[in-house]
C-alpha cells in the first residue's frame, strides 16, 4: 500500500491509495474523508506491473497535465502508466460514476457497502507505457517526486535521478550521489528557499542532508533503516516517528539557534584540478553572468555561475558520476551548440580523470530571474566510458595483458571540424592524454549514447600530460586534423590524425557503434622542448595560417615555436609536413611549475605558475620579454582558462580564471600591438 497526493483535490480531504495484489495487479483508489462520516472510496484504475520475482509497487506520483502515473516497484524499476482514459468508461459502465466504481463505507462497525472489487473487471487492466527496468538496482525505488515538470526518483542504491517525459517515454537526464555512505535514500524535499533536502538512513542514523550546504542538517539515532517512518520539520521543532520491533517510536527536538555562520561556502571538498568557461548568459536586469565548470579531487564536477558585481560563485549543478578524481574538462561546440542565443548556452561537456573514466553531458544554461543565481542549468547525461569495462568485453582477453586499472586521463581535447559533410556521419571525436603512455581517440555517438575507443598509440612510452587538437585548412577546402601531445620527458609530438578520423567514422557508420581500435601512425614531428614534464600547452593560429605552440614545464621554463603546415613531398605527397620556422626558449621564466599558458595574440602570451605569479609576455625578435606580473591568491595553481570581451566602448579586455586551492577570476587590458617584426611568410 502507498499513498499519493490526488491531483485536483485538497490533500486534507482526499488522496489516492495504490494497492498491489496478486499477479502483479495494482489498483488505484480515490479515498475521500468526510467529517463525521465514513470514508468514500472509488476505484479509478487497474494496472499490470511487469513480471519479476517481487512484483509490487513501492511509491507513486501523478503527472497531472499529462494524465499519467509514475510509480516505482520493489525490483528498482520505474513505470509509466496512463490514467486519463478512465473517464471514457463512465458512460459505458453502469457500475461506474465519474470514471470510477464507488465503494461507500457504512457507519456501522465492520459492515461494508458493495465491494468495488466485484466490478473491477469493468475497468481495463492497463499495461505500462514506459519501463526503466532495474533503474535503482534490486533494492527498490523508495520515492517518486514531481518538481517543476521533472521527475525525481530515489532508491537504496545511494543515488537520486532526474527524469523527463519524451513522447510518453521516461528519459533519465542525470543521477547524483549526495554524499558517501548515504546508501539508503528515502525521499527528496524541495524547500521554498531553493534547497534540496535528501532524507535517508546513514548507518544507524536518520539524516537530513542539505544539497546546497553539503552537510547534514539533522542526524537522529534510530538504529538504522526503517520501512515505516515519518518526518516533519518546522522553524520551531523537528519530529521523527518510526516503527522499531513492532513499537511506534517518536523523536521530538526543539529547534536550536544556529551558532555557526558560513562566511564563504566551498565549491568542492578538495583541490580544484581544472576549470573551463562555458560562456556568458544575458539576463534582464543583470550584468552578463559567466558560467564555468570546475573539476576536483573530490570526484565531482560543478557547474557554477560567477558574477562580477556580486563576486560570488553560485553552484548550478553538481555532477557525481566519477568514481575517482576529475582531472580535465573540455567543451564541444559545433553547429547547433555554439555560444549564446535565444535559448541560452548549449554545449557538450566531457570530463575525465582517474580510473580511466570519461563522462559526457549535454548542458543547457538559460536565464531564470526567479532563481538565486539568475541562471537555470539543465544537465543531460549522454554517455560514459571506462577502460576496464572496455577490456572485459574484449574477445580472447586471457591472451592479452590487462590494462592498468590505475590509468588516469590527464588531458582532453575535442577534435575540431568533424561535424562536416566530409565524414560519413557528423560525429564528435575526443583526443585523450593517458598516464599509461598512450594517446587515445574516442568517438561520440550522441544518438546511441555511446563513447567508442577508435584509435590509440603508445609512441611516448611514458605518461602523456597534455593534448591539443587543431584544424588546418588547405587551399581548395581540404582540411587536415592535427594533434599535439606532450609527455613527462619534455617532448612534444605532432600527429596527422585525418586518416584515422575518417576511417573511424566509416567503421562506426557501418558497424553501428562497434569497432576495433585503429593504430595511429608515427608522429610527423617531435620536439624536445623541455628537460622535464610539460604541464601546460596551447596552440593558436596566426593570421598567416601558421601556428604558435606555447608550452610550460615543471622546471619553470617556457617554450614557444612557430610551425608551418605544408603538403607532403615525395612519397608522402598526399600527407602533411610540418616545418619549425622559429623557436624561443625562456628558462626560469617562473620559480615553480608553469601550470597554465595561453597565446592571447601572435605577439602576446600569458603564463601562470605555482609561484602564484601571472605574467604577460611579449614575443619579439626571437625572445620573450616580460611586460607585467600580477600576483594571484590561489595556492597550488592547477590550470587557467582565458577569454576576451569587447566592452561597450570598443575596448578589448582579457579575462582569466585560475583554479587550485580555490578559484579566482582576473581581468585586464593589453597594449594595442607589440609585434614589431613581420612573421615569416609561407615558404620562408
Amino acid at each position: 500500500l502507498s499513498w499519493a497526493p490526488r491531483p485536483g483535490l485538497p490533500l486534507a480531504t482526499a488522496a489516492a491509495l495504490l494497492a498491489s495484489g496478486p499477479d502483479g495487479e495494482m489498483l488505484w483508489l480515490d479515498v475521500t474523508h468526510r467529517p463525521g462520516q465514513a470514508p468514500w472510496v472509488r476505484l479509478m484504475g487497474r494496472y499490470l506491473l511487469p513480471l519479476c520475482k517481487q512484483r509490487w509497487h513501492t511509491c507513486a506520483a501523478f503527472l497531472t497535465q499529462e494524465g499519467l502515473l509514475v510509480c516505482g516497484d520493489r525490483r528498482g524499476s520505474l513505470l509509466l502508466f496512463p490514467c486519463s482514459r478512465l473517464s471514457g468508461w463512465a458512460a459505458e459502465n453502469t457500475h461506474t460514476a465519474n470514471g470510477g466504481i464507488d465503494l461507500v463505507v457504512k457507519d456501522s462497525s465492520n459492515e461494508l457497502g458493495p465491494s468495488c472489487l466485484l466490478h473491477k473487471g469493468a475497468l481495463p487492466l492497463e499495461s505500462p507505457l514506459s519501463v526503466l527496468f532495474g533503474l535503482h538496482g534490486k533494492t527498490g525505488v523508495t520515492s517518486v517526486t514531481i518538481h517543476r515538470g521533472y521527475i525525481y526518483s530515489t532508491g537504496r542504491d545511494g543515488v537520486y535521478r532526474q527524469l523527463r517525459l519524451q513522447d510518453q517515454q521516461l528519459e533519465v537526464l542525470w543521477k547524483h550521489r549526495p554524499c558517501k555512505g548515504l546508501q539508503w535514500i528515502e525521499e527528496l524535499r524541495f524547500t521554498s528557499d531553493g534547497d534540496l533536502l535528501v532524507l535517508g538512513f546513514h548507518a544507524d542514523n536518520f539524516v537530513v542532508w542539505s544539497s546546497r550546504n553539503g552537510e547534514n542538517l539533522h542526524c537522529i539515532p534510530c538504529g538504522g533503516g526503517h520501512r515505516s517512518w515519518s518526518y516533519c520539520s518546522s522553524p520551531l521543532a523537528e519530529v521523527f516517528a518510526f516503527i522499531k520491533s513492532g513499537a511506534v517510536m517518536l523523536y521530538h527536538c526543539e529547534a536550536k539557534p544556529c551558532e555557526q555562520q558560513v562566511l564563504l561556502a566551498s565549491l568542492h571538498g578538495r583541490e580544484i584540478t581544472c576549470v573551463r568557461r562555458l560562456g556568458a548568459v544575458e539576463v534582464p536586469g543583470h550584468a552578463p553572468l559567466n558560467v564555468f565548470v570546475t573539476g576536483s579531487e573530490d570526484t565531482t564536477a560543478c557547474v557554477l555561475v560567477l558574477s562580477e558585481n556580486s563576486r560570488a560563485a553560485v553552484p548550478l549543478a553538481r555532477l557525481s558520476d566519477h568514481i575517482s578524481s576529475v582531472r580535465t574538462l573540455e567543451f564541444a561546440m559545433g553547429p547547433g551548440d555554439e555560444g549564446f542565443g535565444d535559448e541560452g548556452l548549449s554545449a557538450l561537456l566531457f570530463s575525465a580523470g582517474g580510473r580511466a573514466q570519461i563522462e559526457c553531458y549535454r548542458l543547457l544554461c538559460t536565464g531564470d530571474t526567479a532563481s538565486e543565481s539568475a541562471v537555470a542549468c539543465q544537465v543531460i547525461h549522454v554517455a560514459s566510458h571506462r577502460l576496464d569495462k572496455h577490456w572485459e568485453q574484449k574477445k580472447n582477453r586471457h591472451k592479452l595483458v590487462k590494462m592498468d586499472p590505475e590509468t588516469r586521463y590527464m588531458s582532453l581535447s575535442v577534435v575540431p571540424g568533424t561535424s562536416t559533410k566530409q565524414l560519413p556521419i557528423p560525429s564528435k571525436f575526443l583526443a585523450v592524454a593517458c598516464s599509461d603512455g598512450s594517446v587515445r581517440i574516442f568517438g561520440l555517438l550522441e544518438a546511441a549514447r555511446k563513447l567508442v575507443l577508435v584509435a590509440e598509440s603508445f609512441h611516448h612510452q611514458r605518461c602523456v600530460l597534455k593534448v591539443e587538437a587543431f584544424l588546418h585548412a588547405r587551399a581548395g577546402g581540404e582540411r587536415r586534423h592535427l594533434l599535439c601531445s606532450a609527455a613527462t620527458d619534455g617532448s612534444i609530438a605532432f600527429w596527422d590524425i585525418t586518416t584515422p578520423i575518417r576511417d573511424a567514422a566509416d567503421a562506426l557508420h557501418q558497424a553501428e557503434g562497434e569497432m576495433q581500435p585503429l593504430a595511429l601512425d608515427s608522429p610527423l614531428l617531435t620536439i624536445m622542448a623541455h628537460s622535464c614534464g610539460v604541464n601546460s600547452l596551447h596552440i593558436r593560429e596566426t593570421p598567416k595560417g601558421q601556428y604558435l605552440v606555447a608550452s610550460g614545464s615543471d622546471d619553470g621554463s617556457i617554450h614557444v615555436c612557430l610551425l608551418e603546415v605544408a603538403p607532403g613531398r615525395g612519397e608522402a605527397i598526399a600527407g602533411t609536413c610540418l616545418q619549425v620556422l622559429e623557436r624561443v626558449f625562456r628558462p626560469c621564466a617562473h620559480a615553480a611549475h608553469v601550470t597554465g599558458i595561453r597565446v592571447l595574440r601572435p605577439d602576446l602570451l600569458l603564463s601562470a605558475s605555482v609561484d602564484q605569479r601571472l605574467t604577460l609576455w611579449n614575443w619579439h625578435l626571437s625572445e620573450l620579454v616580460p611586460l607585467s606580473t600580477t600576483f594571484f591568491h590561489v595556492p597550488d595553481l592547477a590550470e587557467l582558462d582565458c577569454w576576451e570581451v569587447v566592452e561597450a566602448g570598443g575596448e578589448l579586455r582579457y579575462y582569466c580564471v585560475l583554479c587550485g586551492q580555490g578559484l579566482e577570476m582576473l581581468c585586464g587590458t593589453a597594449p594595442p600591438n607589440l609585434l614589431h617584426k613581420r612573421l615569416p611568410s609561407n615558404g620562408a
